[in-house]
């Protein structure tokens, strides 16, 4: 499973790749939206872990412009402003499986990309 991780803290994120990564998940890191639209071009990831608020556009509007470059592309939201509730209708809108809430919990975050990769080995 190759997984996309998108937040505009950079330290955030790299330190979270390096933790996936010794836990065996192959995951690269950008900090904005732009990035990662150039990133799925260059290849199709399985799962991305997207902030749901960035500078210049929004983890769900980077969603749908993601998902018509990698239609197959799952997601997960993270966020650390407000609380699960007032994310649950946005992401659920957006047709995202799952969100947290920041700071992650490394472990509740594997587990959730661990039922991604589930859901995709249930699918044909």
């Amino acid at each position: 499973m190759k997984v996309l991780l998108i937040d505009d803290e950079g330290e955030l994120i790299s330190t979270l790749a390096e933790r996936l990564s010794l836990r065996g998940i192959d995951a690269d890191w950008v900090t904005n939206g732009e990035e990662a639209l150039k990133k799925v071009e260059d290849q199709c990831y399985d799962l991305a872990v997207v902030d749901v608020r960035m500078p210049k556009m929004s983890g769900l509007a980077l969603k749908r412009l993601m998902a018509e470059k990698c239609p197959r592309l799952k997601f997960i939201f993270m966020t650390g402003h407000g609380s699960e509730d007032d994310y649950k209708e946005g992401t659920a809108q957006a047709g995202a499986a799952y969100y947290l809430l920041k700071p992650l919990n490394i472990e509740l975050l594997i587990e959730k990309i661990n039922e991604v990769i589930k859901e995709q080995g249930d699918k044909p």
